[in-house]
């Protein structure tokens, strides 16, 4: 597979040959779904850098795994949400190390910017022992 060399919009034309395949398999692809590339005001087919390293994803999977288009458009899924979900895990793990940092910072008293409670005794109060 031949590698890209610079930034930019590509046309269809240029795409195929780059990766040895046939403009229609670009066409077929966007038809399933599994490209997106943008359009000129004269409907002209213009793939990014982005688009490029999706269809470098996507013939790995056809050509080196001999995966059908049904499969590929149920990975490239998958993919988009795990790497969704990665966003979501990351944005919590932020927030949670926001909110111990600040409350370790407002927090004079230890007992006051804990986040499970503290109990100011540690020994049970005495209870007078009942006599029958």
């Amino acid at each position: 597979m031949t590698k890209r060399r610079s930034k930019g919009a590509y046309m269809i034309s240029a795409v195929a040959e780059m990766y040895g395949i046939h403009p229609q398999t670009l066409r077929l692809y966007e038809r399933e779904g599994l490209l997106k590339p943008s359009r000129t005001e004269g409907n002209t087919r213009l793939y990014t850098d982005e688009d490029l390293q999706r269809l470098e994803f996507i013939l790995s999977l056809a050509r080196d795994l001999g995966v059908n288009i049904s499969g590929i458009a149920i990975i490239l899924q998958m993919r988009e949400r795990m790497e969704e979900m990665q966003r979501q895990i990351q944005d919590f793990v932020k927030y949670i190390q926001e909110e111990v940092l600040s409350r370790a910072s407002v927090a004079a008293d230890p007992s006051r910017g804990a986040i499970v409670p503290v109990r100011r005794s540690i020994t049970p109060p005495v209870q007078p022992i009942r006599k029958r």
